[in-house]
């Protein structure tokens, strides 16, 4: 048995679901489906969650699984010239936590401020810009975050196991209030219906959309896989075990939809809100229900858990990598690493006040660490995995791994296909579209 071990299938699969469910799931596919179509954008995530987010995740966690090594170890393991790669993702980790914890505060800023006074804080746009208020929360998250890993794997399995639950259940008490509101059937129609296409607003670039939200909704290319697939032990079905993380992350993206859509048209609000849907929209919904202060609450623990469960992956990836690269104990990886997060993520929380006016081509620093993972990282780390693992080296150790567990896996050659070919063009449309959106923001 290997040093650091998940102690159950259930706590590794809901430890995985965990780090893939997050803010991408409650926050950004709802807005994604309001901007780009509802219905017919949720078509297209279903079809790339198939042919590029399992497949990716099968990789990525056959790969952890056959070195039992960090991202940058797996990838030097399997050529010199690939450690790269896994650079790319703990790069990633640590700079998408950066402004991911400050997010994080902003939800338990809303958590104590439901708790304390029954209402949300009185302007949204008026907190953000309190750097020292900002700062503060975003030290609380990371403290939390922090907390859990400092753990090990035991405390990641352990929380996973109790916010997992708690999170679809809390979002089920959501759900039947919303879709009792008088009106929810329009957002469930939004949703389900297919309309008109070109009055939904569907398009090419939506299809980009849907790719890029798969990327980062599953967390791929992140180090996150490859990390919680070093941790597991022989003989796990791991086509199984990914295609259940890709089921449960996409179904609660979908009811994150049944749970917003409902009372977004109720009240006849835009659909296509980023952010403020969440912390500035909702409050007001919240407000205007009977026991509201209450279900609002819920509804913000429930964020709350899903982000620090997407966070722990984050911060243990660059913890995995420390303590295999440099010996480190993980007390001192955690907290040192932890520690260097919170101050990067510093400008980010100050990027709405104090450093309001500070910009790079057009974008605040907040901005500009997501644009740098985003359309740089986390696609360079995609093309050069599907290089170096389907081109460079034989494939076919991963599907011998995955057979160790599911002697039944017959789609190798599909598979392989997909690694090689499907995932390099799918990344790069991802990428193009995404220097496209920089090009027309840094010259409109």
């Amino acid at each position: 048995m290997r040093k650091n071990q998940w102690a159950s299938s259930l706590g590794f699969l809901l430890a995985t679901a965990g780090a893939a469910i997050g803010l991408g799931n409650l926050w950004k596919f709802p807005y994604l489906m309001g901007k780009n179509g509802g219905f017919p954008f949720l078509i297209a995530y279903l079809i790339f969650i198939v042919i590029l987010g399992i497949p990716v995740m099968m990789l990525e966690m056959s790969l952890g699984r056959y070195t039992g090594k960090d991202p940058v170890s797996s990838y030097k393991q399997i050529h010199p010239k690939a450690g790269i790669t896994g650079l790319c993702g703990v790069l990633a980790a640590f700079i998408i936590l950066s402004y991911y914890s400050v997010i994080g505060g902003w939800i338990l800023k809303y958590i104590f401020s439901y708790a304390t006074s029954f209402q949300a804080p009185a302007d949204f746009n008026a907190f953000i810009a309190n750097g020292p208020e900002s700062v503060f929360w975003h030290l609380i998250f990371m403290a939390c975050t922090i907390g859990i890993c400092l753990k090990g794997i035991s405390g990641i399995e352990k929380a996973s196991k109790i916010m997992m639950p708690a999170l679809f259940l809390l979002l089920i008490i959501i759900i039947i209030r919303n879709v009792t509101l008088p009106g929810a059937s329009e957002g469930l129609k939004f949703m389900f219906l297919p309309g008109s296409i070109e009055e939904q607003s569907f398009s090419l670039s939506s299809i980009s959309a849907a790719l890029g939200q798969v990327f980062y909704s599953l967390s791929l290319c992140m180090g996150i896989t490859i990390t919680y697939g070093s941790y597991l032990s022989k003989g796990e079905n791991i086509p199984k075990s990914c295609t259940r993380v890709a089921i449960m992350d996409t179904t609660l993206a979908v009811l994150a939809g049944i749970a917003i859509f409902p009372a977004v048209f109720s009240f006849n609000l835009e659909p296509e809100q980023g952010p403020s849907l969440i912390f500035g929209t909702l409050p007001h919904v919240f407000s205007a229900m009977s026991g509201g202060a209450v279900f609002a609450l819920i509804f913000f623990i429930l964020v709350f858990f899903a982000a620090v469960t997407s966070a722990i992956a984050l911060l243990e990836v660059v913890v995995s990598y420390a303590m295999n690269r440099w010996n480190w104990k993980r007390s001192h990886a955690v907290l040192g690493i932890g520690t260097a997060i919170f101050l990067l993520g510093i400008p980010s929380a100050l990027s709405f006040g104090p450093l309001s006016d500070f910009q790079i081509a057009g974008y605040s620093f907040f901005d500009l660490v997501g644009l740098l993972t985003d359309n740089l990282l986390l696609p360079l780390g995609g093309i050069l995995m599907c290089i170096f693992v389907g081109w460079k080296w034989d494939a076919n150790h991963l599907v011998e791994e995955m057979k160790d567990g599911c002697p039944g896996f017959r789609i190798q050659k599909l598979w392989i296909a997909c690694i090689r070919y499907i995932t390099p063009v799918l990344i790069l449309i991802v990428t193009i579209s995404g220097f496209i959106n920089i090009y027309q923001t840094i010259t409109g």
